[in-house]
């Protein structure tokens, strides 16, 4: 088949999706001699009109992991995208803990949405609870990592014939129904529910409305920015862009959890990749 075009399609609250999915969609467009497109669907406006693809697109298609899957919140809009035969790479990105069944989930969710899933990959991105949970990755090693499976991909690309006959990628994780959501348990075993925290506002706030813009569930009142409209899904973009340090948690069950996985989860997790 002729690819035409790629694309960098992606939810990234924090940049880290992003810097991964547009390393890997740049580096195939470069090798396949095609341009490079961006589709961002992070804010609540690019996720209100249905997206359709062409046949002769490759996509790049990234989400974050959360608690183990693909995030809750995106599943309604996901499965209302249209590939239409188009070449997909699934791509999830994790805070240093493990992807679980987010990967083989948004693999299964791009072959009913009527992709073709070539090619697939889990890469590490910093914490969205944390600053020193997989601090600063993706990194050079891991970008370099980016560029090395982006040139497998392209090769098994250009060797595409036929995309009626082409197998969904194996990868790993658990095939429907997937495993339950990663839950959080305190040192007797006991549930921790952080589903409803929110971030609170410190006196550092300048009311720059940073928080109220990067928010991707629009939740944050543009009013004041102190009140909630919607949910919070801790994906943390309020308080890494915010430039004042303003935003911040104070709820036990959240910190709990943070301080567990930064205690617990120290070890350098490496990308798994499958073409």
């Amino acid at each position: 088949m002729e690819i035409r075009q790629v694309c960098a399609a992606y939810f990234s609250a924090t940049g880290t999706t992003k810097k991964v999915v547009t390393g890997i969609a740049e580096e195939l467009a470069n090798r396949l001699g095609v341009a490079c497109d961006t589709f961002d669907f992070t804010l609540p406006a690019a996720r209100a009109e249905q997206k359709c693809f062409s046949s002769d697109t490759l996509v790049v298609f990234g989400t974050p992991v959360y608690a183990g899957r693909v995030p809750n919140v995106l599943l309604k809009y996901l499965v209302t995208i249209q590939g239409n035969g188009a070449l997909a790479v699934p791509v999830t990105v994790f805070g240093n803990r493990h992807f679980d069944d987010a990967l083989i989930e948004l693999r299964d969710i791009l072959e009913k949405d009527g992709f073709h899933a070539l090619a697939a990959g889990a890469f590490i991105g910093e914490h969205s609870f944390s600053t020193i949970l997989a601090a600063g990755r993706p990194d050079a090693g891991d970008m370099e990592i980016v560029r090395q499976f982006a040139g497998r991909v392209a090769e098994k690309a250009a060797a595409v014939t036929d995309v009626t006959t082409l197998a969904p990628v194996e990868v790993e994780g658990t095939p429907y129904p997937y495993r339950g959501y990663y839950q959080p348990r305190d040192r007797k075993g006991n549930p921790v529910d952080i589903r409803k925290v929110k971030s609170l506002v410190n006196e550092n706030c300048n009311d720059c409305k940073i928080c109220a813009k990067v928010c991707p569930m629009g939740s944050i009142s543009m009013e004041n920015v102190r009140e909630y409209t919607g949910i919070c899904i801790k994906c943390g973009a309020c308080i890494k862009k915010c430039p004042q340090h303003a935003r911040y948690y104070e709820d036990a069950g959240y910190l709990y959890h943070q301080h567990e996985l930064e205690e617990g989860f120290v070890r350098r997790a490496e990308p798994s990749l499958f073409v």
